[in-house]
């Protein structure tokens, strides 16, 4: 069913959702571990995904699966949210998130150096320029526009940004290949990666009484950066008459997210945030141009973080 003017309003609705998220991210590590941020916004996205599965009368879906299906949803869950998140705010902790924000969004140049690594596709020219144009706009943010002295802001901050993109980039491939419900695989895969959150938490003996500041953080993450924001994308997508009249509003998300920093967490936002984050993005633009299979799923999931 083709409805053109409410896929624009979900994917409207999204856009702005995600571009608050990098600043609820920083926002929520000024009251909590990165830990603990990643134990209640993990418990609270997999509530929510539960209702959205209820709601949609797909629950009795999860008795069909086998238990290869069962180990691939740990495998993927133990990815995302697990890893990928802690590599994530952790990465945030230690950055501005006008810097941790466009570092992540590599991820997209990072699907396709795997893809030619783990599924053997061929390596083009274009994916040697797109990668040259996109590396040297994460220098240029690392560090601050200062690229041939290589002063980088954080360096750990700078690697854990960037080694998430490649977990996601991983968790996606892996992704592509399981056909089941979008909705019942991702509650699954919250459902294992929470579990591996709870073993960290035991691990690192971390504290699970949050303030109300960093919980309402938590929750807000938990909602609209892991959960609902996810339904209403697919449902923008499915709605409208091709994905591409939706999916190229995502490219806006980078650079709203920029505005929503400067004026919710007070950071000044430099002209070299602005010029490599440009840079990443033209990368991007680059490698996807006719790019077959991948074009509409790094499209679809253009942000997160």
């Amino acid at each position: 069913m083709v409805n053109q003017r409410k896929a624009y309003l979900y994917a409207i609705a999204v856009v702005l959702i995600w571009s608050t998220v990098a600043s609820a991210f920083k926002i929520s590590l000024r009251y909590l571990d990165f830990i603990q941020l990643l134990f209640f916004a993990s418990l609270v996205s997999l509530f929510v995904l539960f209702i959205v599965l209820v709601f949609q009368g797909k629950l009795m879906l999860l008795k069909t699966y086998s238990k290869k299906d069962y180990l691939l949803s740990g495998l993927l869950g133990f990815l995302n949210p697990c890893l990928y998140y802690a590599v994530l705010f952790k990465a945030y902790s230690l950055l501005p998130a006008q810097e941790a924000q466009p570092l992540n969004q590599t991820w997209a140049i990072v699907l396709a150096l795997l893809a030619i690594i783990i599924l053997r596709q061929r390596i083009t020219l274009k994916n040697i320029i797109a990668l040259v144009i996109s590396f040297v706009g994460v220098v240029t943010i690392s560090t601050h526009g200062h690229v041939f002295s290589l002063k980088f802001s954080s360096v750990p901050g700078a690697i854990l940004a960037v080694a998430s993109a490649f977990i996601w980039a991983l968790f996606w491939l892996y992704n592509l290949k399981d056909r089941r419900d979008v909705v019942a695989k991702l509650f699954l895969n919250f459902l294992f990666g929470t579990f591996f959150i709870i073993i960290i938490v035991l691990l690192t003996k971390v504290s699970l009484r949050p303030c109300f500041a960093g919980f309402a953080g938590a929750v807000y993450v938990g909602i609209f950066e892991m959960g609902i924001t996810f339904v209403l994308w697919l449902n923008a997508l499915r709605l409208s008459k091709t994905t591409a009249q939706v999916s190229n509003m995502i490219y806006l998300v980078p650079f709203l997210s920029l505005v929503v920093i400067h004026f919710a967490v007070g950071e000044k936002i430099y002209i070299s945030t602005i010029a490599g984050l440009i840079l990443i993005i033209s990368g991007i633009l680059i490698q996807q141009y006719k790019a077959g299979v991948f074009r509409k799923d790094i499209s679809d999931r253009l942000t997160n973080s």
